[in-house]
């Protein structure tokens, strides 16, 4: 199975961007990303009414929707931790989940002094980097929003 890196952080603190910014310099690199992003509840990306839905609503497990160069899948499956997850990530090289911070696999925390307080995994020992725009040192090595290149580093040399 391929190393699960979780970015994690307080709401609205830069998650998202971040993966964002991470994603094409892992590309870059030439590894092949796969992503997961966490649901705190229940939700449906099919649109009620659409024949994939129907064929959900008829009792399929799994509906896949193919098109030319996109595949979507939406299976019915009590799959709520990563490891149970990881099954379906067996062609890429790294994956990269927003979320999952109560997890037990490498973590990756953005803190920014906008949005939060104090830090969120301070002696968690899964947090392998700290992402910031603070003077705070929590133990781990730390680096700015905008050094992505240098944190892409610290992921390959540890695990790609």
């Amino acid at each position: 199975m391929p190393p699960i890196i979780s970015i994690v952080g307080k709401s609205d603190s830069g998650k998202t961007t971040l993966i964002e910014k991470l994603i094409p310099e892992l590309k870059k690199r030439g590894y092949r990303v796969g992503t997961i992003k966490h649901a705190s509840c229940e939700f449906d990306i099919d649109k009620k009414g659409k024949d994939s839905w129907r064929h959900q609503m008829a009792g399929a497990d799994t509906v896949i929707v193919a098109s030319s160069g996109r595949i979507a899948m939406v299976k019915n499956d009590n799959c709520e931790t990563l490891n149970c997850l990881e099954k379906y990530f067996h062609d890429v090289d790294i994956v990269i989940t927003e979320g999952f911070k109560r997890e037990g696999k490498p973590k990756i925390e953005i803190f920014r002094a906008i949005r939060n307080k104090e830090p969120l995994c301070c002696g968690d020992d899964n947090l392998i980097a700290f992402v910031t725009d603070t003077d705070t040192d929590i133990g781990v090595p730390k680096f700015g929003l905008e050094e992505i290149e240098k944190l892409t580093d610290l992921i390959e040399r540890k695990y790609l």
